[in-house]
């Protein structure tokens, strides 16, 4: 096995590792994506990603007020309903996103068996 100093192994940036401690979770990019245009009520937003359970994107939901990137909002009723919106650290996220997505759309192979994959 070969000998490494300090100066050739290098440790992971802080500020990616919290990054990806957060957005390397299922769901969560596509939950943030899905707020960029605006304030979501939770069902809408539970459509608007098939395939997320109503307890996964509440997890994820609350992980992301934590993170200060996501406001709960209760709206009025009847009925009663809860909707969330992005602060301006989770809007600062878009120019990244989309930066991901034009990553993405050049260099990862369309899904053939999605048909909403259109890439």
């Amino acid at each position: 096995m070969a000998d490494h100093g300090e100066q050739a192994c290098k440790s992971v940036d802080v500020g990616m590792t919290r990054v990806f401690e957060l957005f390397g979770k299922r769901w969560t990019g596509l939950i943030v994506a899905t707020l960029m245009p605006g304030r979501v009520h939770f069902a809408d937003l539970r459509r608007a990603i098939p395939g997320i359970s109503e307890r996964m994107l509440s997890d994820r939901l609350t992980e992301l007020a934590a993170a200060g990137l996501v406001v709960r909002e209760v709206c009025a009723g009847p009925p009663l309903r809860v909707a969330y919106r992005l602060t301006e650290a989770g809007q600062a996220m878009e120019p990244a996103l989309k930066e991901l997505g034009a990553w993405a759309a050049k260099y990862l192979q369309r899904d053939p068996y999605c048909p909403g994959d259109l890439s």
